[in-house]
């Protein structure tokens, strides 16, 4: 760099590490609404967040950013001063077309509509929820027409936000191809023995020492994180050496609880991985959502309902809990395949179905075809239609998630991206780690998380995300790959095998 662009660089990084902080403020307050605020506070909470977000935004579409983003563009950069400026001016130009008044209004909606949420949730009642669900709603509309480029479908605006890379022209055949995959599966698992469930009490107290005992082996740092409990369980990162996860706890199921805390320690860990030193650069953050989930995933699935993670959590269970209980109970009834009503506690082989039901519903929300008000009877039809149950009720209906209260409309997707590239991690994994299985079963994790450290968290936000997991795994089948899983885990588990 010459000197023009040594010091359009360092304005910059100053510049935008301000933003960033200023984000990590606004994290704080979304980790303090969803477990400490009174449900009186969300007004006020509101005011402050369209307040914080409005200065975040006038930060971001400075005049003074464009020049200093020019002046690099202009220059010769290496490989991370690139990928920097690629980040950085892909938040600007959007930014510079969002009006400062879209983004307040959106900021106040969601303080109010995350309190909606939690009160529809306590009543049963859609109703409650609904006026705040049709005002985010329209503002997100809003926001995909101004962003919107004719020539591609309004739905890549919100795919563009959470994974840049990914497209409905690249996700439509993958969802289609793994819904009939699924499919099959399913139908060769309907009607064999199911593994029994637990049948015990586990106390709240002794599941709170085993989570943490638990996420701390796998390697999440209790000196830069911390865990709590929320409605819905959630990882907010409000800088380098402050991560904060959240779980809920179950005494009538160990497993669910457990599931929500390992997948949000995969969300820390990935944060506590990121490269601090990056910090203010827009390379020193999470390439998208869906590889985000993969690392969740990767640690709640592909290691935390193995045989092997069993084998060494067993002892843990009866230490902490009282309750003794075999690998083999703990594996079969992490394993049962069910066609259930709930997305976060479905089991593997049935938990993209659940997704692409989300994605059906928001395409015909987004796309106009499907009003806020029809919105439960259109979720239970397309539920009945794809997983093959029908809620009884709006709790474990259309006001199961938490995501739509936030306007995190495009989001879910996100969820079996994730599932599809912790599937292939998993498969070089074992390649490369032949031991792998071995060191799970001793509780010994430091490989795994080395391995992911190295190829994907240490790497940032180097490059888009299908090319950091090309990168890390080759050019494999993302889908091949986790349907080999699961016919190699529930399959098995289950007595059948998968035709040729």
């Amino acid at each position: 760099m010459n000197t023009n662009e040594q010091q359009a660089w360092e304005n910059l990084v100053n510049h935008v590490g301000e933003i960033e902080a200023l984000v990590g403020a606004r994290g704080l307050m979304e980790w303090d609404q969803q477990v400490n605020m009174p449900t009186g506070g969300a007004p006020s909470r509101g005011r402050i967040s369209a307040v914080l977000s409005g200065i975040c935004h006038d930060r971001m579409v400075d005049n003074q950013l464009g020049e200093w983003l020019q002046t690099l563009e202009d220059g010769t950069l290496d490989d991370f001063h690139s990928a920097a400026v690629r980040n950085i001016q892909r938040d600007y130009k959007r930014a510079l077309q969002i009006p400062r008044d879209l983004v307040k209004a959106l900021a106040t909606a969601q303080a109010q509509g995350f309190a909606a949420w939690m009160g529809a949730r306590q009543s049963g009642d859609f109703n409650d929820f609904a006026p705040a669900l049709e005002e985010l709603l329209g503002l997100v509309k809003e926001r995909i027409d101004i962003l919107h480029n004719d020539e591609a479908c309004r739905y890549d605006v919100l795919l563009d936000e959470f994974d840049p890379g990914t497209t409905s022209e690249w996700l439509d055949p993958v969802f289609s191809r793994l819904a009939n995959e699924l499919g099959i599966l399913l139908n060769a698992i309907d009607g064999k023995p199911a593994p029994s469930k637990l049948n015990h009490t586990f106390s709240v107290d002794g599941q709170k020492a085993l989570h943490a005992a638990v996420s701390a082996k796998l390697g999440f740092n209790y000196e830069q994180g911390r865990i709590d409990e929320s409605e819905h369980p959630f990882t907010v990162g409000m800088g380098p050496g402050d991560i904060r996860i959240t779980t809920r706890y179950f005494p009538e199921d160990l497993l669910e609880g457990l599931g929500g805390t390992i997948h949000e320690t995969g969300h820390g860990l990935y944060e506590q991985g990121l490269p601090a030193d990056w910090f203010g650069t827009g390379v020193g953050r999470a390439a998208s959502f869906g590889l985000h989930e993969s690392q969740s995933r990767f640690w709640e699935n592909f290691i935390g309902r193995s045989l092997p993670f069993f084998q060494w959590m067993a002892p843990l269970v009866k230490e902490h809990c009282g309750v003794e209980v075999t690998a083999d109970a703990l594996f079969g009834a992490a394993n049962r395949v069910e066609r259930s009503l709930v997305r976060v506690a479905a089991d593997e082989a049935t938990y993209n179905l659940h997704i692409i039901v989300r994605y059906q519903v928001e395409r015909a929300l987004i796309d106009g075809d499907l009003s806020v008000a029809d919105l439960p009877t259109a979720w239970n039809d397309t539920y009945e239609k794809i997983v093959g149950v029908r809620p009884t009720n709006n709790v474990e209906g259309v006001l199961q998630d938490v995501h739509w209260s936030g306007g995190a409309f495009g989001y879910f997707p996100s969820y079996s991206i994730g599932n599809l590239y912790a599937a292939s991690l998993g498969a070089k994994m074992v390649e490369e780690i032949p031991q792998l299985w071995e060191q799970v079963a001793a509780g010994e994790f430091s490989d795994a998380l080395h391995w992911l450290r190295d190829r994907i968290h240490k790497r940032g936000h180097l490059y888009d995300a299908p090319k950091l997991v090309q990168d890390a795994v080759g050019d494999r089948d993302h889908v091949e790959d986790l349907v080999a899983h699961l016919w190699g885990r529930q399959g098995s588990l289950y007595g059948v095998e998968r035709s040729s």
